[in-house]
């Protein structure tokens, strides 16, 4: 919720980033696209469902965003962007396409904002990457940040356009799923400091093979400030890669920011270094992968020039955001919820920390499959399967893991399902012991879209899995 007397946008200041004449006009207080959460004093946008050619998206169609205007009249809209005017009362922006228009506003909004700005991109780990970014810099100044996955043609537009003048940092997330998607995305935001997680066959199925991926992940450095910072896996290749400063942090001696990770049962105590210096850090999240995404955040900050002391201290509350791995304890049952995405890398490193920790506790994972891999995508969910030998169950679910030799997993196959909707809970949980961890993985369109793990977890909480329930998060 926004504070009532904070105005993100004086009405002239939107009329010159539009190219429109200057007009009296009411204060806006927050920009949105989506007349469902419209809040008062917010300028909506009416977006069309098409982007044009440039960008694809999932939600393509025919919806008109400017047959909504009423409904965000009614929710407290003060001001609206249109591409045709409208018989409304209140005052309007007309601009040739309001797509054009949002992009204007992120652009102006970044221009005015003279503070440092971080971008991130990756094949995973990407939000993840930019919360813990972001509440490790908002101990040290007014730090704003993109919410969710917004990280498409309209996400990093109107998370810029959200971003108030006087921010000390920001922290955006860039993603793709089609080439030539990143650069304009990463120019927009013009960066002192670009992440790059990590170069994954996510949304392989759109490439040529990993090198394009790699490729466009690295455009990122399209968006970078001539003295800006390139953070970087320490594995990944740089080949025509022309940014001024890089700075590589990964767990090989020959990182610029080295972790060295000891696991244990509820934690992880990491050991980082920098040339001469070292420093220790507790971390909550176990898994490699974690301990990864929590360097890079580090190498961010030493590249910002951030206080890393003060960083350190706030490393042991960086939490999972949901559906990215975080756990739900429902009486003595652990729930993984890691239902917002998965890809080949991602889905194994979630198996072997699962089959690595805890010893003694039963292990069930529901693996959801994985999309857009293309060609590859039999022999990339077939890989999978050797992953799940230190499990006690598994169940899975859609066609990519259609071609496993269940018999291999003998009477630990629990079952395959076509659809989420399919997964018998009250059979599940007939089997499940009552300290059993449980993994929900999978693409988001198997598991994440119809509320899985919501229902997984209300019937965890009717079962007779569990006696007395309590839960945190």
């Amino acid at each position: 919720m926004k504070p009532v007397d904070e105005v993100l946008w004086h009405w002239p200041q939107l009329c010159l980033a539009c190219g429109l004449a200057p007009t009296p006009g009411p204060d806006i207080r927050g920009i949105c696209i989506d007349s469902r959460q419209v809040q008062a004093g917010d300028l909506f946008i009416a977006l069309a469902g098409d982007p044009g050619p440039q960008f694809k998206s999932a939600s393509n169609g025919a919806r008109d965003g400017h047959d909504f205007i009423p409904a965000a009249i009614e929710a407290g809209a003060s001001g609206l962007m249109v591409a045709r005017h409208q018989a409304q009362s209140i005052p309007q922006l007309q601009v040739a396409d309001t797509l054009d228009g949002l992009w204007c506003l992120g652009r102006a909004a970044r221009q005015r904002m003279h503070g440092q700005v971080v971008g991130i991109t990756g094949s995973s780990g990407k939000t993840t990457a930019r919360q813990w970014v972001e509440g490790l810099l908002k101990a040290q100044g007014q730090t704003h940040a993109s919410i969710g996955s917004f990280n498409n043609h309209w996400g990093v537009p109107l998370s810029l356009a959200r971003m108030p003048a006087t921010s000390d940092f920001g922290v955006f997330e860039i993603g793709m799923n089609h080439p030539g998607e990143i650069q304009p995305l990463a120019e927009l935001v013009n960066m002192d400091v670009a992440l790059v997680l990590n170069v994954l066959p996510a949304h392989l199925g759109y490439f040529d093979d990993l090198e394009g991926i790699r490729q466009e992940k690295l455009s990122i450095c399209a968006g970078l400030k001539p003295e800006g910072s390139l953070v970087v896996l320490d594995t990944l290749p740089l080949d025509g890669v022309t940014a001024k400063h890089i700075l590589r942090f990964g767990l090989s001696a020959a990182a610029d920011v080295r972790g060295v990770p000891t696991y244990h049962a509820d934690h992880t105590q990491v050991s980082v270094t920098v040339g001469e210096r070292s420093w220790q850090y507790r971390l909550s999240a176990g898994g490699e992968h974690r301990v990864l995404t929590s360097l890079a955040s580090f190498a961010v900050l030493l590249a910002l020039g951030a206080d890393l002391e003060a960083a350190l201290a706030c490393m042991p509350n960086l939490l999972m955001p949901t559906g990215r791995g975080n756990e739900l304890v429902i009486g003595g049952v652990s729930l993984l919820d890691d239902s917002y995405n998965a890809n080949p890398v991602s889905m194994s490193y979630a198996l072997q920390s699962l089959a690595n920790t805890n010893e003694g506790r039963q292990k069930v994972a529901i693996l959801g499959e994985m999309l857009e891999l293309g060609p590859a995508s039999q022999t990339l969910h077939e890989a999978l399967q050797a992953d799940c030998d230190g499990l006690d169950g598994v169940i899975t679910v859609g066609d990519g893991f259609q071609s496993w030799n269940r018999s291999q997993l003998g009477e630990r196959f629990w079952g395959h399902v076509n659809s989420a909707a399919d997964i018998d809970l009250n059979q599940l949980l007939e089997k499940l012991e009552p300290d059993a961890q449980i993994l929900v993985k999978g693409s988001n369109r198997v598991f994440w879209v119809h509320g899985f793990v919501e229902q997984l977890r209300r019937a965890l909480l009717e079962g007779s899995v569990v006696g007395d329930t309590g839960e945190t998060e």
